[in-house]
């Protein structure tokens, strides 16, 4: 099966301006396509690791993948799927943020078939009239209010910045059609509009044909954005969200999206997945087969094997599991020998504050040795954990072990 047809089996490919040609390109190996990455964060997240698994299709069909790092885009922000204006970063932040997603992104892709540019080497040196004269000209205000992203923005307020947004995307696929011969840009289905502004550009200003393609977002049935945790955002740095969290979420996603996912996040053959889905084989199973296969591609397959094995142990009940994920305490954490429960909670990042984790002790949502806490302002002796280890316990799924450093 030739990667177009793999993709669009699998359910990845959500719309094309040109399927012929697009299809032709990417099975032929002669794709030039770019994603952009705009480093609002020090850390990449799942939806940018659906895109990964995206461009190692298209790579191993020999085609080139040109990482575009926004660090000018950046500077702007998308406005697309936000109801405010994003946070304003410094230069100095963009640029570390952008610096963290390279040295991310490398684990994922292939290098030796990638090329990592940043937008802001180009749209920071770019003069105000020369853009209005030279881009803006070939842009139509009256379409740009029918972007998607534009519209539900209209009443809640968009800022001039912002829509000028869809300006620098488009620019940026003429800078690198010319300089990279780059023919084709990937993004997710939300970026549509933005893609067809810059084919639109490339066609008007140098009179070639390039091409756009969007992946399908990966969403609950309900329509939301997959990646959510207590904690924010699934990241895929383990310092942000530890690999067993990251693994628990895939083992706990809604039955309805298991299939979904094992076609979309992993490399599993097609076939293999369809037979699961047909056989209607046990879901539980099916959902440990997503999260070891996903966090075995993220985290490397050891790390997947151990939150796999501390997950069995937990949910059998074996609290000994030495695998679990953990907090180290100091004697310095400790206060005339003792340490509060809700401090713990915060520090554990269970709650967010020391009130709202009383409330949730008070709730009787927490446990410690599987013994519910009934005490608001319980305190943890240290003498207890120079003796053993202690397990929080959050609801039914969620522990931690508490151990005394040095």
């Amino acid at each position: 099966m030739e990667v177009y047809e793999e993709l669009k089996r699998r359910g990845l490919i959500a719309q094309v301006t040109n399927e012929d040609a697009i299809k032709e390109l990417i099975d032929s190996g002669k794709a030039v396509f770019y994603i952009g990455f705009d480093a609002t964060a020090d850390s990449l997240h799942v939806g940018h690791f659906l895109q990964f698994v995206v461009i190692n299709w298209l790579q191993r069909a020999g085609n080139q993948f040109i990482a575009l790092l926004g660090t000018g885009t950046t500077l702007i922000g998308d406005p697309t799927g936000k109801t405010d204006m994003r946070k304003m970063l410094s230069k100095d932040e963009i640029d570390h943020n952008a610096n963290c997603f390279k040295n991310q992104m490398e684990k994922y892709i292939n290098k030796n078939a990638s090329t990592f540019v940043k937008n802001g080497d180009w749209l920071c040196d770019l003069k105000y009239l020369e853009l209005l004269r030279e881009i803006g000209a070939h842009f139509s205000v009256n379409r740009m209010l029918t972007a998607e992203c534009v519209k539900t923005r209209l009443e809640r307020g968009l800022s001039f910045l912002e829509f000028n947004y869809v300006i620098m995307q488009s620019y940026d696929f003429l800078h690198l059609h010319r300089e990279y011969g780059c023919n084709l840009q990937f993004g997710g289905d939300d970026q549509w509009s933005n893609i067809l502004g810059g084919v639109d550009l490339v066609r008007r200003v140098d009179q070639n044909e390039v091409y756009g393609m969007t992946f399908t977002l990966l969403v609950t049935s309900d329509g939301k954005k997959m990646g959510k945790t207590e904690k924010g955002a699934l990241w895929l740095d383990e310092n942000k969200l530890s690999v067993y969290d990251f693994f628990q979420y895939w083992r706990n996603v809604g039955d309805s999206e298991v299939f979904k996912c094992l076609k979309f996040l992993t490399f599993l053959p097609i076939e293999e997945i369809e037979e699961m889905e047909r056989n209607n084989e046990e879901i539980n199973r099916c959902k440990e087969i997503l999260a070891f296969e996903v966090t075995k591609l993220v985290h490397g397959e050891e790390k997947a094997g151990i939150a796999m094995e501390t997950a069995r142990a937990v949910f059998s009940g074996d609290m000994a599991a030495l695998n679990m994920p953990s907090l180290i305490l100091h004697p310095n954490d400790f206060e005339d020998g003792q340490i509060e429960l809700a401090l713990v909670l915060v520090k554990l990042g269970l709650t967010k504050s020391k009130s709202e984790a009383r409330r949730l002790i008070e709730q009787g949502g927490i446990k410690i040795d599987d013994q519910e806490v009934e005490e608001v302002n319980c305190k943890i002796a240290q003498a207890t954990l120079a003796q053993k280890d202690v397990v929080i316990k959050k609801g039914k799924k969620v522990f931690f072990k508490l151990i005394l450093g040095e």
